[in-house]
């Protein structure tokens, strides 16, 4: 807990509003007075409320739906508070948005996640705290330090907690570029793992090609860094089903749940579906998504972020 909040501010943007009271509280501090919104022809408008000269500055706003208005208003406080003298900004962005656009899957792509990197170091962030990127090599995509958490402790922790694990558990890569995260998982629960192996024909289409691994009559958990339309992780789970799995969930770090997901699910064989709160939604989410709260991790990294402590402890 941070007893000496003269020298340290938090700042929510909009997209984070929940989780940054969250954070504040387990922090023992009060949320920074801003005013964020938008002048009548669109354009982003921010307005700092108390003097931050000199202070430790956090500013917590997850890159979400609207992906383009939360990042600017991101850009935009973070120059604000850079011209008002804030000592030094941390950008805590708990779901980074564009992470997908890492390199150039053909000819004349852009690889827009490190133009937002280069925006956000522009804008003049001196620090960025973030959680589970599509690519842990995005990290080198920053011209500052990134502080990079991982889900899966968190989301480990929960399912060893609620009684998740049990001898007939396997834990399942809905792709080979997720084994890596879903050993991880498997591991801390001493499961073993199966992959699925898929290709993607055109951006957010799937087709299932194979299962490897041993998973009839088994209770699989599907391990993956994002929902975003569930194509996915529902076709995976249908794979799952046919191949003969008596039970199938999912797990990942952010739900993004965007177009047809939430509809999809609901019809899926997917029993349950376990989720940090990294994305905010404005609207209720169906019975079978059940959310974690990431504030305790976050709390603690802005903690040991302002005392220039180490966190390696939190990748534990």
């Amino acid at each position: 807990m941070i007893t000496h909040g003269n020298s340290i501010k938090l700042f929510a943007g909009n997209s984070s509003k929940q989780l940054a009271a969250e954070i504040a509280k387990l922090l023992n501090m009060e949320l920074g007075e801003i005013e964020s919104g938008s002048f009548s022809d669109g354009e982003t408008m921010v307005n700092i409320h108390e003097s931050v000269r000199g202070r430790d500055v956090f500013v917590i706003q997850s890159t979400s739906a609207p992906v383009n208005d939360s990042l600017m208003e991101l850009l935009v406080i973070i120059d604000a508070l850079r011209r008002a003298s804030a000592g030094r900004i941390t950008a805590v962005i708990p779901y980074f948005a564009y992470a997908r656009q890492d390199r150039k899957a053909r000819s004349r792509d852009p690889i827009t996640a490190k133009l937002v990197a280069d925006l956000i170091t522009t804008a003049g962030a001196d620090r960025v705290l973030t959680m589970d990127l599509h690519a842990p090599q995005l990290q080198g995509f920053f011209d500052i330090p990134v502080d990079h958490l991982l889900g899966c402790p968190v989301l480990s922790k929960y399912l060893i907690k609620n009684e998740y694990v049990s001898p007939d558990l396997v834990v399942v890569s809905p792709d080979v570029g997720s084994v890596k995260r879903a050993r991880s998982i498997a591991t801390k629960l001493d499961a073993p793992i199966a992959i699925i192996d898929k290709r993607r024909p055109k951006a957010n289409a799937v087709e299932i090609m194979n299962i490897i691994g041993d998973v009839k009559d088994k209770r699989c958990l599907m391990v993956d860094d994002m929902i975003d339309t569930a194509g996915t992780i529902v076709q995976g789970a249908e794979a799952l089903k046919k191949a003969g799995a008596k039970e199938i969930l999912a797990c990942c770090t952010h739900g993004v749940f965007s177009g047809p997901a939430l509809e999809r699910l609901e019809k899926s064989c997917l029993t349950e579906i376990i989720t940090l709160n990294t994305y905010e939604h404005k609207n209720a989410l169906i019975p079978k998504i059940k959310q974690i709260s990431v504030a305790p991790i976050f709390a603690e990294a802005i903690e040991r972020v302002y005392a220039d402590l180490p966190l390696s402890k939190l990748y534990d």
